[in-house]
């Protein structure tokens, strides 16, 4: 199986914290350094965004993009189960599908966190993470479309990520477009959160 760049569109999707803006040209070069693919003009195209970028600037706009907004939220199963006991389920799912892989979750972490899907895909075998991320694939394209909406540059990186699956289906189309238009079901009643308020985007503590 192709090798696609998941450990490095991992990284670009995490906040770019002092770390990464010391490493941009490292970054540029790994960018570069890929083979020719379906997600590479997504990263270099990021990759320029991030070197042109100051660190506050860098930082603003994450947060802008992804704390503060739910219809950007880059935990996936949001957009599928919303505040729901199924959301819940998911993420046990999740949790130990990874601990089966040997991945150990930080504390702050939920195993639906975007980025950490990445890592797990560049790290499973025989096309399982692959297989995770196209489950996920309607909260993919959901989540794409709306980076796009928002002239977001994370939106080149959400194009690499999903130009290297397969081509949506025609299901997989009507999900996506069921999604826009209803939103994420909702069933807060009797639930605990699914993370500490203090990792949970504003919208959703408000």
């Amino acid at each position: 199986m192709k090798s696609r760049p998941y450990k490095l569109l991992s990284a670009l999707l995490r906040y770019p914290d002092e770390r990464l803006v010391e490493a941009r040209d490292e970054v540029a070069a790994a960018a570069a350094a890929l083979p020719r693919s379906p997600e590479k003009p997504g990263v270099e195209r990021f990759v320029a965004y991030l070197l042109q970028s100051s660190p506050n600037e860098l930082a603003q706009r994450y947060v802008e993009t992804f704390d503060l907004r739910r219809r950007t939220s880059l935990y996936l199963s949001y957009y599928l189960h919303g505040d729901t006991r199924k959301r819940g389920m998911a993420l046990l799912r999740l949790k130990r599908l990874y601990a089966a892989a040997g991945l150990e979750l930080v504390r702050e972490e939920l195993p639906d966190y975007l980025p950490l899907m990445l890592e797990f895909a560049a790290l499973a075998p025989d096309g399982a993470g692959e297989g995770l991320l196209r489950e996920h694939r309607a909260a993919l394209e959901l989540l794409r479309a709306n980076l796009h909406e928002a002239a977001s540059p994370y939106a080149h990186l959400l194009d690499a990520v999903c130009s290297g699956l397969p081509r949506l289906t025609a299901i997989e189309r009507r999900h996506v477009h069921r999604l826009a238009e209803t939103g994420p079901p909702d069933e807060r009643v009797g639930l605990q959160p699914f993370a500490p308020p203090e990792v949970m985007p504003v919208e959703a503590r408000a």
